[in-house]
């Protein structure tokens, strides 16, 4: 088939080299046309790529060659700034919001607190070179951390629990899956509504054993490879 053909011509000059991670394919119209195909059989070529992880779409801006992913392990409490750096990579934060909210029934439920319970919301989107590949959504309970608020958020989390109130993680229970990235997720991180992502929710307990924040990650899915080691008694 011809969208097979396609795909596998793009995928070998990306496998060689000739289109580098970050550079931008030539438009549709052209590429449809330097494979002498329409731009529906292209699109066909071009979406499996997509799910690939191999190229990434920015919503009226094109598509694009992934980066290699960032190898991620949700077990572990290292800041994203520091993994990135661990890896060779440059990340930073943006703050979207931070507010305090009656808890939706989700947070509720991941928190072990009543519906409607005061919690703190902070809302960030990460990126790495520059491109947003994470929407974070922190729910945090407030009697851990009075006046969360008020403080700088140019800093990890990780780091202002630590530094600002004396508090560690010391355990995390994660769950994985697969989803699409909808309204203003998508639109944070530049990405069409209904792109593949994958999910991150995390439970994070203290030094003492108590629940403390839980999270959600919408990660572009072509961004992180999940990694992790297990060790056996």
């Amino acid at each position: 088939m011809q969208y097979l053909k396609i795909m596998e011509a793009i995928n070998e000059q990306i496998d060689a080299g000739l289109l580098v991670a970050g550079n931008k394919l030539p438009a549709e119209r052209k590429l449809a046309e330097s494979f002498n195909t329409t731009r529906v059989t292209l699109r066909e070529s071009l979406a499996l790529l997509e799910a690939e992880g191999k190229l990434y779409r920015e919503d009226r801006r094109g598509w694009f060659v992934s980066p290699q992913p960032l190898r991620y392990d949700p077990t572990y409490t290292t800041n994203f700034p520091e993994m990135a750096r661990q890896q060779g990579r440059t990340a930073r934060s943006e703050l979207i919001q931070a507010r305090l909210i009656p808890a939706s029934r989700r947070a509720a439920s991941l928190l072990k607190v009543p519906p409607l319970s005061e919690v703190y919301r902070i809302d960030r989107v990460r990126f790495l070179e520059n491109r947003p590949v994470v929407v974070v959504t922190n729910f945090i309970l407030p009697r851990f951390f009075p006046g969360l608020l008020e403080r700088s958020f140019t800093h990890s989390l990780t780091t202002i629990y630590r530094e600002e109130y004396g508090v560690l993680y010391s355990k995390t229970r994660y769950r994985v899956r697969t989803t699409s990235l909808l309204g203003d997720t998508a639109q944070h991180l530049r990405a069409t509504a209904g792109s593949p992502a994958m999910l991150v929710e995390r439970l994070n307990y203290d030094q003492h054993g108590n629940v403390i924040d839980c999270d959600l990650e919408y990660w572009r899915h072509d961004a992180i490879s999940i990694e992790s080691t297990a060790t056996l008694d």
